[in-house]
């Protein structure tokens, strides 16, 4: 096997799961103390929501959701496709930025209502090049319109020595609010008998670019390496992800029924399992794999296992709904320009996951709950 060909995995990116998430489980417990302080503002929180993608609270009779995530180093690729291939595709880094916080907040069943930018930058310089600001600003604003959202402000600090003067850190929060006679969708009426509908990824989306600019970075052509479509790896890597939330909204206001959502992001197809119930998740059914994660996963000589528990091979978004009404779903999905599927059913446990197109079965013990 070549070197470009070596096994690869997101610790040999810098990056291990098992210390971040058990830095989140601390942070979980930690928030749990607070919980109570917002009853003197008038407030409630939902401890359920404790470990779900958005944190939820009620005040003055109306459900709210709060959410912070980040991109992660994918505007690093943004910045190496633009300096070796001259392609501007910092648009799309910014809308895969809004992309992950609303995808997320909407996971609890509320639909957006403000995001606020953080662009963090190793020098003010960076916002010298017009068309790469230019870029960045015009992505996030037309992220924020297919959400129906506003884009209420944010924080654009400086900050030598602790961010690369050529990289821009992206990140933002969000508030949402659940729609007047819906509850916040926690996973507490999730149950056996459920259909689950698989939508469809554009690609990498906003989870994987560590291992990618690891790979990348093997290749003689780097990510001007072309792959069998004729695009190169670095466009491809940089498609951006899809915006779930006009789809959540369109399921909401048709009043079709919602036992959970996840967010395929970190941990792949494992996320299907992100309720705590003893349930097993079985899949009969996959959306195909976009040609840049199988490409990836070749290249980093992942099997199936380790390829659907890393990537989302296909399926960003997860949406888990009592029986028979799955074709509803598709249906709304497809007419608004999503690609989904009904891909299999929610069962009586053991905790566990059961891809049976790609023979996997991922058991309770390999998913640690994350904080978001």
């Amino acid at each position: 096997m070549s070197d470009d060909r070596a096994t690869a995995s997101y610790r040999d990116a810098g990056v291990d799961y098992d210390a971040l998430d058990a830095g989140k489980r601390l942070a979980i417990a930690k928030a749990l103390s607070t919980s109570g302080l917002l009853a003197a503002r008038g407030g409630r929180a939902l401890d359920a929501s404790r470990g779900e993608p958005a944190f939820v609270f009620e005040l003055d009779g109306r459900a709210l959701a709060f959410v912070v995530e980040g991109l992660g180093t994918k505007s690093i690729i943004a910045r190496h496709v633009l300096e070796r291939q001259g392609i501007n595709r910092f648009a799309d880094v910014a809308y895969d930025t809004v992309a992950a916080i609303l995808n997320d907040l909407c996971c609890v069943g509320a639909l957006p209502l403000v995001v606020n930018a953080y662009f963090a930058t190793g020098a003010s310089d960076w916002y010298r090049d017009g068309a790469r600001a230019g870029a960045l600003l015009e992505g996030w604003r037309k992220a924020c319109d297919d959400a129906g959202c506003a884009w209420g402000g944010g924080e654009s600090p400086s900050l030598p020595g602790l961010v690369d003067e050529r990289d821009i850190e992206l990140a933002g929060a969000a508030v949402g609010a659940v729609p007047s006679g819906r509850s916040p969708i926690l996973g507490d009426e999730l149950g056996p008998g459920d259909e689950i509908v698989l939508v469809a990824s554009s690609g990498l989306h906003a989870n994987g670019a560590s291992l990618a600019r690891l790979l990348a970075g093997r290749l003689p052509e780097g990510y001007a390496t072309t792959l069998a479509s004729g695009a190169t790896l670095g466009e491809a890597l940089l498609a951006p992800s899809v915006m779930y939330a006009p789809l959540v909204a369109a399921v909401l206001e048709s009043e079709l029924p919602l036992t959970y959502i996840s967010h395929v992001t970190g941990h792949g197809l494992l996320k299907l399992m992100r309720p705590p119930k003893p349930l097993t998740y079985r899949i009969a059914r996959l959306p195909p794999v976009p040609e840049v994660l199988a490409f990836l996963a070749e290249r980093a000589g992942l099997d199936a296992h380790a390829a659907y528990s890393t990537f989302n091979m296909g399926s960003g978004y997860a949406l888990y709904c009592p029986a028979g009404t799955g074709e509803a779903i598709v249906g709304l999905a497809s007419e608004l320009g999503f690609t989904a599927l009904v891909a299999g059913r929610v069962e009586q446990g053991p905790r566990q996951v059961v891809i049976e197109p790609a023979g996997v079965r991922f058991e309770d013990a390999e998913l640690e709950l994350s904080a978001g």
